[in-house]
């Protein structure tokens, strides 16, 4: 006669870790989600500040001081350029810079460019130095309205790392594109 083998064993231990992998999956999921949604409520948050700007200045200054914060950033810059000259707004001002310096940090790029760094970029200024995450978003504008580019740093590691991530950031980068251009054509 032959032996008797016991498969349910055997099943009820795959199916014990195929279910422990979709918790896991699930999890990940719910984590993933609710990033997600604090990114977009982040972002609508700092949109709507922009919109609220009373002129070129205090829109600056929103994107420079109050964004940080709303976007949970250790650092905003914005940098423009037209024609022959540059500037480059932070925390610590407002400074004229070489705008091919400005023209060589976007050309390499369309959109959004998001990377871990050991240094920030320059056009962070003096926060360069602490920066080791950085989203680099590309302000396009025909003339005469100025071209640039908006810094957002950060000391720990990169936080918008989907897809999705970079569609907001781009996002955000054509309201300020839009909301300079209102204050900067009368």
């Amino acid at each position: 006669m032959g032996r008797v083998i016991n498969f349910e064993d055997r099943a009820v231990a795959t199916l014990r870790a195929r279910i422990a992998a979709a918790e896991e999956a699930n999890q990940d999921l719910i984590a993933f989600a609710r990033g997600h949604s604090g990114a977009v409520a982040s972002i609508h948050a700092a949109v709507l500040a922009a919109i609220e700007a009373e002129g070129l200045d205090h829109l600056i200054h929103i994107v420079t001081q109050e964004w940080p914060h709303v976007l949970g950033l250790d650092s905003v810059a914005v940098a423009l350029w037209a024609g022959e000259t540059g500037v480059r707004a932070d925390a610590s001002g407002l400074q004229f810079v070489d705008p091919r310096l400005i023209e060589r940090s976007v050309r390499d790029f369309d959109g959004v460019l998001l990377r871990g760094v050991e240094r920030g970029h320059p056009l962070f200024g003096p926060a360069c130095e602490l920066i080791r995450a950085e989203a680099l978003i590309r302000l396009a504008s025909e003339p005469p309205l100025p071209s640039g580019l908006l810094a957002l740093g950060q000391r720990g590691p990169q936080c918008f790392e989907t897809p999705h991530g970079s569609e907001l950031l781009l996002f955000l980068g054509r309201v300020l594109t839009r909301c300079m251009g209102r204050w900067l054509i009368p």
